[in-house]
């Protein structure tokens, strides 16, 4: 029964994962505010890795929370650092879109509101011990 929970708890967090990424496409080809796109874009990637990795680990909510936000954290650095340029990757489109170019200090806030919406959600909503 335990082996079906699971089974049951990671298809739950593999749908979310494929509707957020879906979402967040939309967002990338389609919304070009100076909101959405940029802040509520940062907040529901977070929200999509964490999703992702609940579907393939069997980790506590908490663990799994604080990784996503400290690797979001480590990749927005790489930006301030120019790792991309420092790498020759600077023309690279790919490498652009899934590590970044510009740091900001806002785009770490909204990781931050990110991670908070899942442990909110988890621990208020889903009554989960993390």
């Amino acid at each position: 029964m335990l082996k079906k929970q699971l089974t049951n708890h990671r298809k739950a967090y593999l749908g979310l994962t494929i509707l957020l990424f879906l979402i967040e496409i939309f967002i990338a080809l389609f919304v070009h505010d100076d909101w959405i796109r940029p802040y509520f874009g940062d907040v529901l990637v977070v929200i999509l890795i964490y999703c992702f990795v609940q579907s393939i680990l069997n980790a506590s909510v908490y663990t799994v929370a604080i990784g996503v936000l400290l690797f979001s954290y480590v990749v927005e650095f790489t930006q301030y650092f120019k790792l991309i340029r420092m790498l020759g990757l600077q023309h690279s489109f790919m490498a652009k879109i899934i590590m970044g170019n510009t740091f900001a200090w806002t785009d770490m806030l909204a990781y931050t509101l990110g991670i908070g919406a899942v442990l909110f959600v988890e621990k208020i909503v889903l009554k989960n011990n993390i």
